[in-house]
């Protein structure tokens, strides 16, 4: 089991920026590709980011490239997504899920546990 809280989200204005982490408890933590999905009322959850088990690999929503950093700190089990030049459009419920296999999934089906999910509005 990995229990995945989230924290970090919250109200911001277009073109600023949020810090979101992921704090891990249960299994190795570096045993695990880590992602992020969002979703946006009324929509289906969705792709943000993606960074494998060591961290030496990254992939990212065409959405957010650019724009968001996935990062991992295995020492201290927490993944973060530092978002910035935000826009209206992303707000969403940010979660944060993790993943057996070692390395990058877009596929939320891979992602065996969730976190709560932290939200995150960004006014225009």
């Amino acid at each position: 089991q990995v229990q995945l809280v989230e924290s970090g989200g919250g109200l911001v204005q277009a073109g600023g920026s949020l810090r979101l982490s992921c704090a891990a408890s249960g299994r190795t933590f570096s045993g695990y590709g880590m992602g992020w999905f969002r979703q946006a009322p009324g929509k289906e959850r969705e792709f943000v980011a993606s960074i494998s088990a060591y961290g030496g690999r990254t992939d990212y929503a065409d959405s957010v490239k650019g724009r968001f950093t996935i990062s991992r700190d295995n020492g201290k089990n927490l993944v973060f997504l530092q978002m910035n030049s935000l826009k209206p459009e992303d707000t969403a419920v940010y979660y944060c899920a993790a993943t057996p296999l070692w390395s990058t999934s877009s596929d939320q089906h891979e992602y065996g546990y969730w976190g709560q999910g932290t939200p995150v509005t960004v006014s225009s």
